[in-house]
């Protein structure tokens, strides 16, 4: 007999993208609603999904919300024991901070510790799927995508390649980045729900020949991602100018060495040329907003509603290390407060879209990911929308369900989130 699972509560769907038409033709919330779960699979949404028997497990979240489960664009889960680390820009944080630890992950049992820990802690925040990092060392893949394998979450990785401007412990060569990489992503790419991404870190951190070599990997299978920085920080990019001083700009120094594609994940893109921004979007290419880490390390404030509203495809991440939160609930907030510093108030309904539909849509894994809808995996977060007084005290004046919504996302941590679905069956608590 087939095990069915029955949820009950409030369910988030979406029906387009809320940037490039108004959000309520977009996104909805189907109030006492119901989603139908089947061997891993959402195969019933609302009054279609209303079925009883024996066979059947009714999990009643009545009041609550339920989501997509969360997907992180861009996190670096080896620098999850540095998260907060106090006063550093971009390179001086990397050379003070990030370095030292991501050495450490060249033992396989620290390796596989802190992936146990930081995926735990991401599903302790209802995020179900991320892109992460990992180190040059290919344990360090090796040990997150079987911490992800043994919960069964949908995570995409890459080894990060560095050939230069990095301790010895830390360097590659262009030759040994590509065939790590690729003896990695034939060992686990489409390996259960895992997926590879090539990873250079960014262009200061690889020779012109490692990025070409990697490239060339690239074009021999294109079906990956490739995931790196881009245009983070001002002086980030004047350094990328001495490095590359052919190049026309940041971007230039990706294309010019194959590593522009459709599939390509480009992670903080603040300061974009508009040269950048039509090549970035004529080719398909993503962008990924990381906004707590943008403040933390003063990066700049992304133009999300700029880049969205001119059909960019946009996703959110929370940076894991060098973003102050795991919670993706936190980092909607920071994406809420930086675009009303750039003058748009984003409403509660792009923000779920952005954390789930549209990080799902940036790593090209939409077809399975991000919504709730027959056909999908169930990778599902439930929030309860009055986990703490001050939420609840301001929900109990909400109007409508959209102002009941928006002091979780606002106000919101772990205590929100009630229940987590991974593959269609629920997180133990």
């Amino acid at each position: 007999m087939t095990q069915r699972d029955l949820i009950t509560g409030h369910v988030l769907q979406f029906r387009g993208n809320p940037f490039t038409q108004h959000w309520a033709e977009a996104v909805s919330i189907a109030e006492n609603s119901a989603v139908l779960i089947e061997n891993g699979t959402i195969v019933a949404v609302g009054e279609a999904a209303r079925v009883s028997g024996p066979d059947v497990t009714l999990h009643d979240h009545s009041g609550r919300l339920v989501c997509p489960g969360f997907v992180d664009a861009h996190v670096h889960y080896p620098q999850t024991a540095i998260i907060a680390s106090w006063g550093k820009r971009l390179i001086d944080w990397l050379n003070t901070y990030t370095f030292p630890e991501e050495m450490r992950l060249a033992d396989p049992a620290y390796a596989r510790t802190i992936a146990d820990r930081y995926l735990d802690l991401a599903l302790d925040h209802g995020t179900t799927s991320v892109a992460s990092y990992a180190t040059i060392h290919p344990t360090s893949v090796d040990a997150l995508f079987e911490a992800a394998a043994a919960r069964g979450m949908a995570v995409v990785a890459g080894k990060t390649c560095m050939d230069r401007n990095a301790p010895n412990g830390l360097r590659d060569t262009a030759q040994s980045a590509y065939d790590d990489s690729k003896a990695l992503l034939d060992r686990w790419h489409g390996k259960g729900r895992a997926q590879y991404a090539i990873t250079p870190r960014f262009s200061p951190t690889s020779t012109p020949e490692q990025l070409t070599a990697l490239g060339a990997l690239w074009s021999e299978r294109p079906d990956v991602l490739m995931q790196t920085h881009l245009s983070e920080q001002v002086d980030e990019i004047a350094w990328v100018q001495d490095l590359f001083p052919e190049a026309r700009d940041y971007l230039d120094t990706y294309e010019a060495t194959g590593l522009l594609g459709a599939r390509g994940v480009y992670g903080h893109s603040i300061h974009l040329t508009p040269r950048e921004v039509a090549r970035l979007s004529e080719v398909g290419a993503s962008v990924v907003h990381c906004p707590t880490s943008n403040t933390f390390i003063g990066s700049g404030l992304f133009d999300l509603m700029g880049l969205a509203r001119a059909g960019q495809c946009v996703g959110l991440a929370t940076d894991t290390g060098g973003g102050s939160s795991f919670s993706m609930l936190r980092t909607m907030a920071a994406a809420y407060e930086v675009a009303q510093l750039r003058g748009a108030a984003v409403h509660a309904a792009q923000l779920l879209w952005l954390a789930t539909a549209g990080s799902a849509r940036a790593l090209h894994r939409h077809d399975h990911l991000g919504a709730i809808a027959a056909g999908m995996d169930a990778d599902l977060c439930i929030l309860d929308l009055t986990s703490t007084p001050a939420i609840t005290q301001r929900a109990a004046q909400a109007d409508h369900i959209w102002d009941a919504v928006f002091p979780t996302i606002m106000m919101g941590d772990d205590r929100a989130v009630a229940q987590v679905w991974v593959g269609g069956k629920p997180r133990p608590t």
